[in-house]
């Protein structure tokens, strides 16, 4: 039987729908015709989604490395056919989120690969809301396998994250981000809210908080949480002129001939 209350539908980052909350199984959506879409993306990077796709359409993604593979930002599926294409480029090493809204199946997930670790930040325990011994816990930074580093920039959720991969982007490196920051639909800016769908800002001191902490590395591609969200060149330059664009609005200092 279903929870009587989703907790982070409930919070005010998110919404329950005015018909009332919804839920359904895999073997439901699986019946109902959907299935594991895959798209090649760039060397060593895959796409998984939906088709039809479910929830807000997001996908993950399936980072690819010589020391192991990274699936990232789960979605609320999962079939057979999704399984054997990630055993097929060398099954799993591990699996991370950038907040609580993509955690998705990470467990089965996980079972699908020997119970492969599900690295969650420790600032964002509590909107773990199905326990399981794969979850792993971690703090700041953190390097999952080589050429690829977790990094907890906060703002969205406390603990939400982005995943650089230095191999990315044809080794000019690229950023993982879905929702920490959000590639908006001109493709040439990322936003950043604390809830999207509830237009709820963001302070000036966080957002500044959020570029720090991806400043030191190197990237000039950002991959955002959707198929069509993708900054394909300028990536760092388009984070800072993003932060700068969000602030000068916030804090009453731009104007319609500011950018």
């Amino acid at each position: 039987q279903p929870p009587p209350h989703c907790p982070i539908c409930e919070d005010e980052r998110q919404y329950v729908p005015p018909q009332g909350q919804r839920w359904a199984t895999l073997q439901e959506l699986q019946a109902e015709g959907r299935r594991a879409e895959i798209r090649e993306l760039e060397p060593g990077l895959a796409g998984i989604g939906a088709d039809p796709s479910i929830g807000i359409g997001q996908r993950a993604l399936l980072v690819q490395t010589a020391a192991g593979n990274i699936l990232w930002d789960c979605l609320g599926f999962i079939d057979d056919a999704g399984v054997a294409a990630v055993r097929d480029r060398g099954g799993l090493s591990g699996i991370a989120m950038s907040h609580p809204h993509f955690y998705g199946v990470c467990v089965e997930w996980s079972q699908a690969f020997s119970n492969a670790p599900i690295f969650i930040p420790e600032a964002d325990r509590r909107w773990v809301m199905r326990p399981d011994p794969a979850v792993r816990m971690w703090r700041g930074t953190f390097a999952p396998v080589a050429g690829l580093t977790l990094i907890q920039c906060g703002g969205h959720f406390e603990g939400s994250a982005v995943l650089h991969w230095s191999a990315g982007a044809e080794g000019r490196g690229a950023l993982l981000t879905g929702d920490t920051l959000t590639v908006v639909a001109d493709r040439r800016f990322v936003s950043f809210m604390r809830s999207y769908p509830n237009q709820i800002p963001l302070s000036a001191s966080t957002i500044k908080g959020i570029v720090a902490t991806v400043r030191p590395y190197r990237f000039d591609r950002v991959y955002g949480g959707w198929w069509d969200r993708v900054i394909d060149r300028d990536g760092a330059a388009a984070v800072e002129r993003s932060a700068d664009r969000y602030i000068r609005w916030i804090e009453g200092r731009a104007s319609e001939r500011s950018f």
